[in-house]
């Protein structure tokens, strides 16, 4: 049985977001076909309204205006902190923590020669000159992997030794168990050990 078009085409549009596949955008779609007509049209208004997000010309997260509200906060920016990660949920679940009182670089990745990204693809230039006149304290809050180790150098390499660079600490989860966690894990947690 062939779905009308409007369907069809709903589905297929669904099934562009990351992790979504045909069956899911399908039983999503088959799903909001039941909704009334009022709820469907605020669900489009919010996604048309996507279209007119810009970027933070400053630290690259979302806005409704050339500065988003983090970067124009002058209490954090007062605080001369600014923490470097790759993504916007990154930024997000370090925000979450509400730990952090200072001010955001969004990579949007991590340098990768084999895929073609390199320092000017993420503008890591922009970067060095946004701490170098307004920062007195660095945090990378870059995931550790090979690529983010070497991005996190690189940075470090770039940046005046007056400037204070920290690399946020990874190993063991809270609450978890030493036997059920992999090597790497390990390792790492011991080289970020800390004396009591």
């Amino acid at each position: 049985m062939d779905l009308p078009s409007r369907i069809q085409s709903a589905i297929e549009n669904f099934a562009k977001i990351p992790g979504v596949g045909n069956k899911t955008a399908m039983r999503q779609i088959l799903q909001m076909c039941n909704w009334d007509k009022r709820d469907l049209m605020e669900f489009g208004r919010s996604i048309v309204e996507l279209g007119e997000l810009k970027k933070c010309e400053q630290c690259g997260f979302y806005s409704e205006e050339n500065i988003c509200s983090i970067c124009s906060d002058r209490r954090r920016v007062g605080n001369r902190v600014i923490c470097v990660v790759e993504s916007i949920s990154d930024c997000l679940a370090i925000e979450k923590s509400e730990t952090f009182v200072g001010v955001y670089h969004i990579l949007g990745g991590v340098l990768n020669p084999l895929m073609g990204i390199g320092p000017d693809e993420l503008g890591i230039d922009k970067l060095i000159d946004r701490i170098k006149a307004d920062f007195d304290s660095v945090i990378l809050a870059v995931n550790p992997s090979v690529e983010g180790d070497a991005t996190c150098s690189y940075i470090k390499d770039h940046i005046p030794e007056t400037i204070n660079v920290d690399r946020i600490g990874f190993g063991i989860p809270m609450g978890g168990s030493l036997e059920y966690v992999d090597a790497l894990t390990i390792s790492k947690a011991l080289e970020n050990r800390k004396k009591m």
